[in-house]
C-alpha cells in the first residue's frame, strides 16, 4: 500500500517546515519565550554537527529518558531527521527497566534530564552507551559510566567547543537544506525512524519499530481527521515517550506550524488549571483518567451536594441535560475558554462521561489506537462523536473482524495500513504471533463496525469473560459502572471460580471526609470500609444484566500499578 506524500521521511518534513514557518513559536515551557521553528531548526543542525563530530551516524540509536520539556522534541527531530533512529523511554519506567532498554536497543547514547539521571545508577548507563547527555543544556555528562560526583562537569569543555563550532555553521548556512551536512545522506521511507519500548496490561515490554512511512502517514491520516493550523496552541500534558503524545502531540503541531506548550512543574490540577489559563490551548490530549475526575470531582460531586438535585439528575433526562450544559460552560472557561480540540485516547472513555462531555457541548474527540500503529486506527473529531465508539477508521486502513462463531457480534480486530509498525526490535516470534506475511496486525481488541462504518471497541481479548451460558463479559464495561460511584477512584473486574471479582480503590480522602477515621476505632473503620463496598456492589449490580452481576468485592489499600496511559497492569493485581 503507498499513499502519495508530500514528505515520507522526517529530514524532509523537518527541512520544510522549518523554513516555512520560521517566525512561529514552536516549543516553549508555559510563561516563556521558548524556541521559534528558526531557532529550533538552527538547534536541530547545531546537534546534528555535533552527532558527526562524535561519530554517531545514520543506523545508530539514541535514546531520550526525560519528562516533558522544549529540548525533548527538538532532540527528537535532531535524531530522526539526520536518519538515526530515536529511542523514547517513559521517565515513570523503573529504573530496571530503563537499564534493559538500553543494553537491549544498544543505543550509543542518551539524552536524559537531571531528574532522571538522579535516579540512575552507573549500571544503567553501562552496555553499548558511548554519551550520555544532559537534556538541559545539551552538553555532553559522561563518556562511558558515568559517576554522579562528576556527572555534569566532565566533558563540558569538549562540547562547548563542538557546540560553537555547530551554532558558527548553523549561522553561516542559515536553514539550507539539512541533508547539507552529510550530501551523501538519503533516508529511505522504510528505515527504522524510532523503536518505542511499550508498557502494556500484560507485562514484557516490547520495543516497536515505527519507520519515517509509518510517521508520515500518521500524519496525513490525522490531518484528515482533525484540521490543525498554525495559529493552534498545543499545550501537552502527557508523556512525550508515549506515541500517542509524540506523534499527535509533537509531530502533527510540527508538521502544520502550530505551537506546544510544557508544564515545566509536577502536573497537579491546580498547576494544569493554572497553565491552561496563561496558554489559553486551543488544542489538548488526554487520557480518559484525567477528564473522568475533572467530572467526578467538579460535576458529581457539586450535584450530590443537594439531594433533590442529585434526583433529579440521575432521573430525569431533560434536568440531567440542562445541569451538563451549564457545567460546560463552566468547564470551558476553566481550561481557557479556546479549546476546539480535546482529544482522548490511551484507553476507553466511561460512557457516563462521554455523555456529560456531548450534553455539555465539549469538543472532545475520541482516538483509538495502538503503538504498533503510531498509533491512530480511527477517530472521531468534535461534532462527531457518538457515546461508546471510536468513530470511523482513518483513510487507507483496511479491516477486518475475525470471530470464534459466525453469529457473535463481536471479532477480533486486525488491520492493515501504512502505519503499522514493521515489527519488535529483535522478537521476531513476538512480531509474528500478530503480524502476519501478508500485513495484517492483529490488535488483539474485540469490536465491531456498524451499518455508519463506524467502530465500537468492546474489551480486549485477553481480558473477555466467558459466562456460565457462554455470554461474553467485558470487564472494563463493568468497571466502568462501578466507577461511577464517587468514592471509587479506580476498579478492576475479574474471575474466580467462574464468579465475578471486583477490586475497588476508594477515594480514603473523601471517605475520611464523611467518616471523621481519626475518631474511628480500627474496628469500626473497617466495618464501614465492608459496608460500603457491599453498597457499591448492590448498586452496581442494578445496572448490570444479570450474567455480568458482581460476585463480591475485595478492598485495594493501595493504588494500581498503571501504565503510562493509566490502564491498570492487570497481570499484577490477580
Amino acid at each position: 500500500m503507498s499513499l502519495n506524500l508530500s514528505h515520507n521521511n522526517l529530514m524532509s518534513l523537518a527541512d520544510y517546515t522549518f523554513k516555512k514557518y520560521a517566525s512561529n513559536t514552536f516549543l516553549t515551557n508555559v510563561g516563556e519565550e521558548g524556541f521559534t521553528y528558526q531557532q529550533a531548526g538552527e538547534k536541530v543542525i547545531q546537534l546534528q554537527a555535533m552527532f558527526k563530530d562524535l561519530g554517531i551516524k545514520q543506523g545508530d540509536k539514541v535514546a531520550i529518558c526525560s519528562e516533558n520539556m522544549p529540548h525533548w522534541g527538538i532532540v527528537y527531530l535532531a535524531i530522526t531527521a539526520m536518519g538515526a533512529i530515536a529511542v523514547p523511554i517513559l521517565p515513570d519506567f523503573h529504573s530496571n527497566e530503563i537499564h534493559h532498554i538500553i543494553k537491549h536497543s544498544q543505543v550509543q547514547a542518551i539524552f536524559v534530564s537531571n531528574k532522571i539521571c538522579i535516579r540512575l545508577n552507573e549500571d544503567d548507563f553501562s552496555s553499548s552507551l558511548s554519551y550520555v547527555f544532559s537534556l538541559e543544556t545539551l552538553d555532553i555528562i559522561e563518556d562511558k559510566t558515568p559517576k554522579h560526583s562528576d556527572l555534569f562537569i566532565k566533558g563540558a569543555q569538549t562540547i562547548a567547543q563542538m557546540k560553537d563550532k555547530a551554532m558558527q555553521f548553523a549561522k553561516q548556512q542559515k536553514l539550507l537544506k539539512m541533508s547539507e551536512i552529510d550530501n551523501s545522506l538519503t533516508i529511505n521511507p522504510n528505515d527504522v525512524a524510532v523503536i518505542i519500548y511499550t508498557s502494556g496490561t500484560t507485562g514484557q515490554s516490547k520495543g516497536v519499530m515505527l519507520s519515517h512511512y509509518n510517521l508520515m502517514a500518521q500524519l496525513y491520516q490525522a490531518n484528515t481527521l482533525a484540521d490543525i493550523i498554525e495559529t493552534d496552541r498545543f499545550l501537552s500534558i502527557l508523556p512525550l515517550a508515549h506515541t500517542f503524545e509524540c506523534s499527535v502531540g509533537l509531530l502533527v503541531p510540527f508538521a502544520n506550524g502550530a505551537s506546544v506548550h510544557y508544564i515545566n512543574k509536577v502536573p497537579s490540577p491546580k498547576i494544569i488549571l493554572a497553565a491552561m489559563q496563561q496558554v489559553k490551548p486551543t488544542c489538548m490530549l488526554s487520557v480518559p483518567l484525567v477528564i473522568e475526575k475533572i467530572y467526578k470531582s467538579k460535576v458529581i460531586a457539586e450535584i450530590n451536594k443537594n439531594k433533590v438535585t442529585k434526583f433529579m439528575y440521575e432521573n430525569i433526562s431533560f434536568v440531567r441535560k440542562q445541569l451538563n450544559k451549564v457545567a460546560g460552560k463552566k468547564l470551558m472557561q476553566s481550561f481557557g475558554g479556546e479549546i476546539k480540540f480535546f482529544g482522548i485516547g490511551g484507553a476507553k472513555l466511561s460512557k457516563f462521561v462521554e455523555q456529560f462531555l456531548l450534553e455539555a457541548g465539549f469538543p472532545y474527540a475520541i482516538g483509538y489506537g495502538l503503538t504498533e500503529t503510531a498509533p491512530i486506527i480511527a477517530g472521531a473529531v468534535p461534532g462527531k462523536t457518538r457515546i461508546g465508539t471510536t468513530g470511523v477508521f482513518a483513510p487507507e486502513i483496511e479491516y477486518r473482524f475475525v470471530k470464534q462463531n459466525e453469529q457473535d457480534r463481536d471479532g477480533e480486530l486486525h488491520v492493515r495500513g501504512p502505519n503499522v509498525m514493521l515489527g519488535y526490535y529483535k522478537e521476531k516470534e513476538r512480531t509474528e504471533e500478530v503480524l502476519d506475511a501478508e500485513g495484517w496486525f492483529n490488535t488483539g481488541d474485540l469490536g465491531y463496525v456498524d451499518y455508519m462504518g463506524i467502530l465500537t471497541i468492546s474489551g480486549r481479548s485477553k481480558n473477555v469473560i466467558i459466562g456460565s451460558s457462554g455470554e461474553n463479559i467485558y470487564p472494563e464495561s463493568v468497571e466502568s459502572v462501578i466507577e461511577q460511584h464517587p468514592l471509587v477512584i479506580d476498579s478492576m473486574v475479574y474471575e474466580v471460580d467462574k464468579k465475578l471479582v471486583a477490586k475497588i480503590y476508594i477515594d480514603y480522602d473523601l471517605f475520611d471526609e464523611q467518616h471523621n477515621l481519626k475518631t474511628q476505632s480500627d474496628f469500626d473503620l473497617h466495618k464501614d470500609i465492608v459496608s460500603l463496598l457491599e453498597s457499591i456492589r448492590n448498586e452496581t449490580n442494578k445496572s448490570l444484566a444479570s450474567f455480568s452481576k458482581i460476585s463480591s468485592v475485595v478492598e485495594q489499600a493501595e493504588p494500581f500499578i498503571k501504565t503510562p496511559t493509566k490502564k491498570i497492569k492487570r497481570y499484577l493485581h490477580i
